[in-house]
């Protein structure tokens, strides 16, 4: 109730005058401590790169190479950051957290997609993968640096889970404030708004389709990381994979088994160095520092952990009971969030809660976590991103009274990989 009355605040602020004006300068994000608006040729990366209005360094990696490029979609950006305490992100010198991009097509379809970034990156980190695609389509997009970026997340807060914690209610402010903007810019609310994330931000669309559900009308969830205090979470299946890849490296079939055993799949081995260096022993430690920072030891025991790590862990958990229609995306070679350990556990907390109605489940096989890694080996991976855009399509048609295609395990098709995806 109390969100309701903040939106209708918002709303509040905007006069009809303002609401029929489409000028730049009129266009206001309630709530924000700083605004910076520019009226752009091309709201897509093709345009931004070449203005400065994005950074490639945010999404650098999670597209492959041939991934469909759009252009031509005029309209205003708007950046800005809202009150915050942290200083993590550094983006327009600004050193201020809470930052977020405000992207509004001058040819609107009426939509509004919402996302917050993957892994620890800013609020650029979407434009590529979900941005483009969006407003290509016509829809206005909205991104969140969810309060707090970079490997030292975990500094922010006061207490275990704080900063985790953040990313979620950083997701539900922004969009209250962009859809009083889009009132603000076409001078109507959106008729339909869309939750849209990867990795940490699929577990953003996972977590706002339960606790706020009345905010959207469906989402999109890439390969979502699943936090369950109970287990299976990033302490339960990294800790096992990152003891034994030594003895592994060094012939071991033990702890060859031990890895498999944690959930990592059969055939994903040519990808474990590279997961080891880059993902595993980082990811195990930053997330150790926000949920259990007084860990000192070196072979991490999650179920042997005091009660108050679980209770941090349960703050931020998922339950499965989602309120609006929900696609969710996973890849079978995922190894940094392993299918079995994630997105099949997923599904069967939806149906558990009685709500599988409202999700379709799309395992792609041969799909990885980032699709940056499919230009290293295309014969033997898959991008995801052109199923997010066959899936995104599915998801408008289901809210429109079509039904999209059954869950299913999306087999290896022929044919362009880079920008085509059939999800029957």
């Amino acid at each position: 109730m109390r969100l309701i009355l903040v939106l209708a605040m918002m709303l509040a602020l905007i006069s009809p005058a303002e609401a029929a004006a489409s000028g730049c300068a009129n266009v206001r994000v309630p709530g924000a401590a700083k605004q910076q608006l520019s009226c752009l040729d091309d709201l897509t990366t093709t345009g931004t790169l070449a203005t400065g209005h994005t950074v490639q360094a945010d999404w650098a990696g999670l597209t492959s190479a041939g991934f469909p490029v759009p252009h031509g979609v005029p309209g205003i950006q708007i950046d800005g950051y809202f009150p915050d305490t942290s200083t993590a992100n550094t983006t327009h010198g600004w050193n201020h957290d809470a930052q977020f991009v405000l992207r509004l097509p001058d040819r609107w379809n009426g939509g509004l997609v919402v996302s917050g970034s993957p892994g620890v990156r800013r609020q650029y980190a979407n434009d590529r993968a979900i941005g483009d695609q969006v407003l290509a389509a016509g829809y206005a997009f909205a991104a969140t640096d969810k309060g707090n970026t970079g490997a030292d997340f975990h500094t922010d807060g006061r207490r275990p889970g704080d900063a985790l914690a953040e990313w979620n209610s950083r997701v539900t402010q922004l969009t209250l404030a962009a859809k009083a903007a889009v009132a603000h810019r076409y001078g109507r609310l959106p008729n339909r708004t869309l939750a849209a994330g990867m990795s940490n931000g699929g577990y953003l669309v996972r977590w706002q389709l339960e606790n706020r559900p009345w905010l959207y009308d469906g989402g999109i969830d890439w390969e979502g990381t699943l936090w369950h205090e109970d287990g299976p979470n990033l302490f339960t299946f990294l800790p096992p994979a990152i003891k034994a890849y030594p003895a592994y490296v060094a012939g071991s079939a033990q702890a060859h088994q031990r890895i498999l055993d944690a959930g990592f799949a059969p055939s994903s081995e040519f990808l474990w160095q590279y997961h080891n260096d880059v993902y595993w022993g980082l990811t195990q430690r930053i997330y150790q520092a926000e949920f259990d920072p007084s860990f000192t030891g070196t072979d991490y025991d999650y179920t042997a952990r005091p009660p108050s790590v679980h209770r941090a862990v349960e703050r931020i958990s998922l339950t499965g009971r989602i309120g609006k229609p929900l696609i969710t995306l996973h890849g079978t070679l995922d190894t940094l969030l392993p299918i079995t350990r994630d997105s099949d556990v997923y599904q069967r907390m939806i149906a558990d809660q009685g709500r599988a109605r409202l999700q379709r489940y799309y395992r792609i096989v041969d799909g990885n976590h980032v699709d940056g890694l499919y230009d290293a080996y295309p014969d033997k991976l898959r991008p995801i991103g052109p199923c997010f855009r066959t899936a995104f399509t599915a998801l408008e048609g289901w809210l429109g009274g079509v039904r999209p295609p059954p869950s299913a395990t999306i087999p290896r098709a022929s044919g362009d990989l880079a920008s085509s995806c059939a999800l029957n």
